[in-house]
């Protein structure tokens, strides 16, 4: 029985097949650019059930409307294949079969039965967690890297995938021994550094995350567009904490906004950076009508209510008429979509949704009633804390918009808690102190922003 290299078994295949199927699952876990080229090799080996299966699997991960369309071809010469197949393989088709039809539970009981008949399948491993993940289940993540520890300590991304399970369910201490030791095996791992650029972040470990994530940027070669602008995402969420507002514009303009402006992944990001940086106090000139010329497209787009929120936010900020399309849009799927995400969008996505446009068109008390209606309930529509911040980042800036002063003192202060000396932060905790008539309090707010500035003029 032919394996691959992290031990599972194949069936029978040429050296050409194995040795894609070896980059695939490597370049995947990797997140290097490399991974794309399972299509030509698909292509190559229309008999090869695990490798139309992972072709197919590639193309569903495009997280668009047409992407389980551009997965058919390759879903349907996997499955006439699969009965030739070794049956892990014909699982994995199985796996990949459910989740095009959107049969999300469906495809993780799935890659359960995978992973305890094959615990070293990784590629299952990674694509059950972003299933979790996208659910909000964080527990699960942690749950299914811990299982397959045993049988595969030996593998850097298992340690970096058990990192920032760990992270997600607030384990920090627990988050950062796994990333450090997927970085022992590895320094080029990217979901480690970002594991522990996350760690560093929570714990108000700003200086020290900056100069983490700079120290290993000589190792982003060669990933894929959502890696690498999202790890230099992370790194201009330092700079904005800093106050080195030219570098977290340079950041977004050369990196985060530079590569493929058509992928979900590096829209959502960017607009979630631009819209830090606005809160910040930054001058964005041109930008959101720029990143709205891609955001178009998607307005109608509900692949995944985190992913639409945050293009919905993106047009709306730029005034585009396709914002109220894709809030209609939003509307629907509260009422249609699929059994197992049905509750998320009419009580999750759809007052956020609803917060988002009121936001950015200036009716901060509409902002607020939708914003809030959502956040308890928010860790359901998928995404990071991190990046889940900015919805109350937004909430935050509604409160100010309002002159509802307390309110926005007690957020500010315990947002200090993990940003104690964050430069845009403190200026706001100042104004606000100045108009609560506290001149001690602001003043102490202020020197915190002068210290911080001195420390990297």
């Amino acid at each position: 029985m032919r394996t691959d290299y992290l031990g599972n078994p194949v069936s029978p295949t040429s050296d050409t097949a194995l040795a894609a199927i070896d980059d695939f699952v490597d370049g995947f876990l990797s997140y290097e650019t490399r991974a794309a080229d399972i299509l030509a090799a698909a292509e190559a080996e229309p008999s090869s059930a695990l490798l139309n299966a992972y072709a197919a699997a590639l193309w569903l991960l495009l997280e668009a409307p047409e992407a389980a369309e551009r997965a058919a071809p390759y879903l349907a010469r996997a499955r006439e294949a699969a009965g030739a197949a070794h049956p892990r393989e014909r699982r994995v088709v199985d796996f990949v079969a459910a989740w095009s039809a959107d049969d999300i539970p469906g495809a993780l009981a799935i890659a359960d039965a995978i992973l305890e008949a094959w615990p070293r399948d990784l590629l299952i491993l990674k694509l059950r967690q972003y299933h979790d993940f996208n659910r909000g289940d964080f527990p699960a993540m942690l749950r299914s890297a811990s299982q397959a520890l045993p049988a595969a300590d030996d593998v850097p991304q298992l340690h970096a995938m058990l990192a920032f399970a760990y992270e997600q369910c607030h384990l920090l201490d627990e988050a950062e021994a796994a990333a450090r030791r997927a970085l022992t095996l590895k320094r080029k791992e990217p979901w480690a550094q970002h594991a522990l650029a996350h760690v560093m972040l929570t714990q108000g470990r700003i200086d020290e995350g900056a100069a983490f994530l700079e120290g290993v940027r000589d190792t982003w070669t060669g990933l894929n567009s959502f890696m690498d602008t999202h790890l230099w995402w992370h790194l201009a969420l330092f700079y904005l904490s800093q106050g080195r507002f030219e570098a977290a514009l340079a950041a977004y303009d050369d990196h985060c906004w530079a590569q493929a402006k058509d992928y979900s992944q590096d829209q959502v990001g960017a607009v979630s950076l631009l819209a830090r940086m606005e809160l910040a106090g930054l001058d964005l000139g041109g930008r959101w009508n720029d990143l709205a010329d891609y955001l178009v497209v998607r307005a109608d787009d509900v692949v995944q209510p985190f992913l639409t929120l945050q293009y919905l936010y993106g047009l709306a900020r730029a005034g585009r008429p396709e914002a109220d399309a894709l809030l209609a849009a939003v509307r629907r799927a509260a009422l249609d979509a699929p059994d197992h995400v049905r509750e998320t969008w009419r009580e999750v996505a759809l007052p956020a949704a609803e917060g988002l446009v009121a936001h950015a068109r200036g009716d901060d008390a509409a902002a607020l009633r939708g914003l809030r209606a959502a956040l308890p309930r928010l860790a359901e529509i998928g995404g990071s804390h991190a990046q889940r911040d900015l919805f109350e980042q937004l909430i935050l800036a509604a409160l100010l918009r309002a002159d509802r002063l307390s309110e926005a003192q007690q957020t500010l202060e315990l947002r200090r808690g993990f940003d104690p000396d964050g430069v845009p932060l403190n200026r706001a905790l100042a104004a606000v102190y100045d108009r609560l008539g506290l001149p001690g309090e602001a003043a102490k707010a202020r020197a915190r922003v002068e210290r911080r500035l001195a420390a990297i003029a």
